[in-house]
C-alpha cells in the first residue's frame, strides 16, 4: 500500500513531540519533512526540540527546516511558558553544540512549497503551531493550497473559550493574520482539531501514567519532559482548563495528527465556513463558525467534535514504543 506523505509544521512543545512520535510510529505514513515555526518557544529551540525527538526515535534521516521566527504582522506576544521556556519542560541538561549543522539550509516555507509541488495532490500538511509558515507559502505560491491532498490544523476554538486570551486559542492568538489567511485561502480539504474538541475528548490521568511508564526510549523521554511541567500537573490545571472541561489528560496536537493518521478516529464533525476575527481587544484571534452561511463563503472546513478514544489511546501507546523499524 502506498504510504501517506506528510509534512509536519510544528512549534515543538511537549504535545508536538507526542504528535510527531505518533506520525513516526504509523506504519503507513512517510514524513517528508518537519518544518519549524515559533510558538511554544523560539524558533531556534523548536529546531533543537525536533532534532531531539527524531534522535530518540532514531529517525534522523528526516529533514528539518527552520521557518518563521515571528508572526506575519507586528512583533508578536512573548512565548508561552506552557511547556517551559524551551518548549520541552526545561529539563534538558545537554544541548548539541552542532545542532545548526543538522538543520537544512533551505527556509521552511520554500521547502514546503517545493515538496508539495514535487508531490502534487499527495501531501497531507499537519499544522501544529501558529500558521505563519502556511500563510507565507500561499503568498509565495498562490496555487500551493490546490496542490495539497489535505490540511489538518490543531488550533482555533468553537465557542469563544480561550486558553491564552479570553476568547482565543493559543496557536491562532499568536498570529491571527496568518490564521485568517489560511482559513480564507486554503480551499483544499481542511480538518480542524479545535481546543474544545481536544479538551472534550480528554483521556484519564491514569492512562497518562500508563503511557509514560512503558519500557521504551520514547516513553522514558516523554516521562522526563513532563516531569516538571505545570501543564501536566493535575493541581495546576484545576484553575485553568479544568474550569471549562473538568479533569483529564489532553495531548492537544495529537488529536490533529491522529485524525490524519486514521480518519476513522473522528466520529462526528461540523462542516461549515469559518472566519478568524482580527479586530477587538477581546475577540482577536477567535475562530467564528458560520453555520447559517451569512458570510457567503465558497468553501467550508470540517471541525472535529467527537473522537474515538479507544483508537486514540492505541495510537498514543504505540507512539511511545519507539524506536521501531518500519
Amino acid at each position: 500500500m502506498t504510504k501517506k506523505l506528510l509534512i509536519i509544521d510544528t512549534d515543538s512543545g511537549i504535545d508536538d513531540a507526542q504528535a510527531l512520535m505518533m506520525a513516526l510510529a504509523a506504519p503507513d505514513v512517510e514524513v517528508l519533512a518537519v518544518t519549524c515555526v515559533f510558538g511554544n518557544t523560539a524558533a531556534a529551540n523548536v529546531c533543537q526540540n525536533v532534532l531531539r525527538v527524531l534522535s530518540v526515535c532514531e529517525r534522523q534521516e528526516i529533514p528539518v527546516f527552520r521557518g518563521s521566527a515571528c508572526p506575519l504582522v507586528g512583533i508578536g506576544n512573548l512565548f508561552s511558558d506552557h511547556f517551559g521556556g524551551d518548549g520541552l519542560g526545561d529539563v534538558m541538561e545537554y544541548k548539541d553544540p552542532l545542532w545548526e549543522e543538522k538543520i537544512q539550509r533551505e527556509h521552511a516555507v520554500n521547502a514546503m512549497v517545493r515538496l508539495v509541488s514535487e508531490h502534487e495532490m499527495q501531501v497531507s500538511l499537519v499544522a501544529l503551531g501558529p500558521l505563519t509558515n502556511l500563510a507565507l507559502a500561499v503568498r509565495l505560491d498562490p496555487c500551493f493550497p490546490n496542490k495539497l491532498r489535505d490540511l489538518y490544523i490543531m488550533g482555533g476554538n468553537m465557542e469563544g473559550k480561550g486558553n491564552v486570551t479570553l476568547c482565543a486559542e493559543f496557536n491562532f492568538a499568536m498570529d491571527p493574520e496568518s490564521a485568517y489567511i489560511v482559513l480564507e485561502e486554503f480551499i483544499c480539504p481542511t480538518y480542524i482539531a479545535s481546543w474544545e474538541y481536544s479538551c472534550r475528548n480528554a483521556l484519564t490521568w491514569e492512562f497518562f501514567e500508563e503511557l509514560i511508564h512503558q519500557d521504551a526510549p520514547a516513553a522514558r523521554f516523554m516521562k522526563m519532559i513532563t516531569s516538571k511541567c505545570w501543564a501536566y500537573s493535575k493541581e495546576a490545571l484545576k484553575s485553568k482548563r479544568d474550569v471549562f472541561f473538568g479533569p483529564g489528560f489532553v495531548s492537544y496536537d495529537s488529536y490533529a495528527m491522529a485524525a490524519c493518521v486514521d480518519s476513522s478516529m473522528v466520529l462526528e464533525s461540523i462542516e461549515c465556513p469559518v472566519r478568524v476575527e482580527l479586530q477587538g481587544s477581546i475577540a482577536r484571534g477567535m475562530m467564528v463558525l458560520d453555520r447559517t452561511n451569512q458570510l457567503k463563503k465558497n468553501h467550508s472546513v470540517k471541525i472535529m467534535t467527537k473522537c474515538d478514544l479507544t483508537k486514540l489511546s492505541r495510537l498514543l501507546m504505540e507512539s511511545l514504543r519507539q524506536p521501531c523499524k518500519k
